[in-house]
């Protein structure tokens, strides 16, 4: 949180003290972004692109820092009671864009909405440990869950606050609440700007909510235009029709850097990608080399899968494939994670003995696979699914890429069509049971774990690992499971881990951006003037490896209180 200070402080220090041009102190800011929200309702959807769009209407509870450090949000202070209940002290004084008070009524309403409204890939996920809400005080609630809890602050962090008032007539259900929130009546939040329109697929328009509780915005009016084409962003930032894009692409990044118009901030991201692998009896998109169906799945060999990790050059993927925009990584979460194994080392390439381990699981000509793929969902996935297909060419493996835009991909994949997949995840709670209990817990709709584990895969020293962390308040005893199965994962091999992207923002001279690492381009973060060199350069998560250690107690909830400082 004092970090965050410290970043806006010196942005605004350079403002006053006039070192920035006239444009820089314009009042509107417009901002090119690669997708926007598919609702205005901010529990519709959990898709990373939304929430982003969201943060500037409402608050969370618990505010998610520019490299995942829990800070406090519409909760100045959060105690774990006892093992089931945790306790929210809420901020006073704090305005509806209405002008109405926010009390924890609005907490309350705001939980108990998202089951009914949200849709496809649900919101549910923040809220699945809640099986009770006890209203103290005004100012006070607390939360029951369905067993010990440690990562409810964490996943907090995307529990976005409505009014309970201007919503309680659109919460029915989704059509209900598109109505009332799309159209305005109902999207009434507590945070910097006030919704004004939103065109779906071509801009958000906010306004300054001048009864904002905390630091200005210098921006008293910002358009999100959505510019999916990565090509036209780049162009429009060069005519100067927009004065921040995100997600430039890796070809470009060094001829903007040379642009004496424009600055580039670059920064390591949570976002990777990893390939998943079918464990079903008969995966439908595996067989001979003739088409014959095989005897057996060959994904359920340790060795088969083995030898796919050796073929992947992860080295040249990102310097050649990623253009330099990559960071090669070893688990299925990024260093900067709580829950990340120092012990994991990455995989080297061996294409000899991938061929061996292929020969000895009775593959010794490999077999036929689709590889499918996203062609859209994060920079460079389309070339780097197409060099991964070329390695395993190379080991006898004959790969047939598919790649596919992420509106085709994800319906598809979750249908069960796919027998090899990659696409990208970032880990946004700053913590490891996000991604493993997504990911490598099986799926059990019971308990609502392993949601995003769609092929099958069960083991049960995994699933225990997980269940154990997700109970664990002692932080490091939890550290410990959650490292433990982030271990197992690189052993076993459900999924590969292969790199993390680096995200690029591209501004016009006299505005600058703190970068997050999960990728946000929030108007809150972009300021006037330029900051000093040593906030605006990429951060990079060896280096950072320090302050992390620091701020790991603040990722995990396990101190049981957390108490803010202002």
């Amino acid at each position: 949180m004092t970090i965050l200070k410290t970043f806006r402080t010196a942005a605004l220090a350079a403002v006053l003290l006039g070192g920035v041009s006239g444009a820089a102190l314009a009042a509107d800011l417009t901002i090119g972004v690669r997708a926007g929200p598919l609702s205005v309702d901010p529990h519709f959807t959990a898709a990373g692109t939304h929430a982003e769009a969201v943060k500037h209407i409402y608050d969370s509870l618990v505010k998610s820092g520019n490299n995942l450090e829990l800070e406090p949000g519409l909760a100045t202070s959060w105690t774990a009671v006892d093992s089931t209940t945790w306790e929210f002290k809420l901020r006073p004084g704090v305005k509806f864009h209405d002008g109405s008070d926010f009390t924890a009524e609005d907490v309350k309403f705001s939980i108990e909405r998202i089951p009914a409204v949200t849709g496809p890939n649900p919101t549910t996920i923040y809220v699945r440990r809640v099986r009770g809400i006890e209203i103290v005080d005004p100012l006070t609630i607390r939360i029951k869950t369905d067993g010990a809890a440690p990562n409810l602050p964490n996943d907090f962090i995307r529990l976005f606050i409505v009014s309970h008032t201007a919503a309680k007539d659109f919460s029915a259900n989704a059509d209900k609440a598109s109505e009332g929130f799309n159209s305005g009546k109902a999207a009434i939040g507590t945070g910097p700007y006030k919704f004004v329109s939103w065109t779906p697929k071509e801009q958000l328009v906010l306004q300054k909510f001048g009864g904002y509780w905390g630091e200005k915005e210098p921006w008293d009016k910002v358009t999100r235009k959505e510019i999916p084409n990565d090509a036209a962003r780049v162009a429009q930032l060069k005519a100067g029709q927009v004065d921040l894009i995100s997600r430039i692409p890796a070809s470009d990044v060094p001829t903007l850097e040379k642009d004496s118009k424009l600055t580039v901030v670059r920064q390591n991201s949570v976002y990777l990608f990893n390939i998943a692998f079918d464990f079903r009896e008969k995966p439908p998109q595996v067989s001979a080399k003739d088409g014959s169906p095989l005897p057996k799945n060959p994904f359920l060999d340790p060795k088969v899968r083995e030898a796919f990790d050796l073929a992947i050059d992860r080295e040249t993927i990102t310097e050649i494939a990623m253009e330099g925009m990559g960071t090669v990584q070893s688990q299925l979460v990024t260093p900067n994670i709580f829950g990340w194994n120092p012990a994991v080392k990455s995989t080297k390439a061996d294409p000899a003995k991938a061929k061996k381990l292929l020969a000895e699981a009775g593959y010794p000509n490999g077999f036929k696979v689709t590889f499918s793929f996203t062609n859209d969902r994060l920079p460079g996935d389309k070339d780097v699914g197409t060099t991964i297909a070329q390695m395993l060419t190379a080991v006898g493996i004959q790969v047939e890429a598919n790649s596919q835009p992420g509106a085709v991909f994800f319906p598809a994949n979750t249908r069960g069509d796919y027998s090899m997949t990659m696409s990208g995840w970032g880990t946004l709670t700053g913590e490891s049971n996000y991604t493993l209990s997504s990911l490598a817990h099986s799926n059990d709709p019971n308990t609502k774990l392993g949601a995003f584990n769609l092929r099958g895969y069960v083991n049960k020293t995994m699933d225990k690992l997980i269940e154990d962390a997700a109970i664990e308040m002692d932080a490091k005893k939890r550290e410990k499971f959650l490292m433990d199965a982030n271990a197992l994962v690189a052993t076993d091999r459900p999924l590969l881990a292969i790199a993390s992207t680096v995200s690029a923002w591209g501004m016009k001279k006299g505005i600058t951006i703190v970068p997050r690492s999960d990728e946000d381009t929030l108007a809150m973060n972009i300021r006037p003037g330029t900051l000093p060199g040593r906030f605006s350069e990429n951060f990079k998560f060896g280096r950072e490896k320090d302050r992390w250690e620091r701020l790991r107690w603040q990722s995990t909830a396990a101190a049981v209180s957390w108490q803010s400082s202002t």
